[in-house]
């Protein structure tokens, strides 16, 4: 069985789109809190939007050290 290199050149880039997505989670979910009567619902958006920023912030930190080793070469 072979295994595939570790190829790591486009892991800025993709993390970059998680992190796209996420901010584009957390307005729609801000859009729902606003419109919705639901309180419940509400809870839970409100739940899940602080869940996604402490991605964010772990996204932020994974794009910097990806950023750093793509500067150093990967080594």
């Amino acid at each position: 069985m072979k295994v595939n290199p570790d190829d790591r050149r486009d892991n800025v880039n993709k993390i970059q789109q998680h992190i796209n997505d996420t901010l584009d989670n957390i307005h729609k979910a801000n859009d729902m809190i606003e419109i919705t009567d639901d309180e419940k619902t509400k809870q839970d958006l409100k739940a899940k939007n602080e869940r996604r920023e402490e991605a964010l912030n772990s996204f932020r930190n994974e794009i910097r050290d990806e950023a750093l080793d793509k500067e150093k070469g990967y080594k």
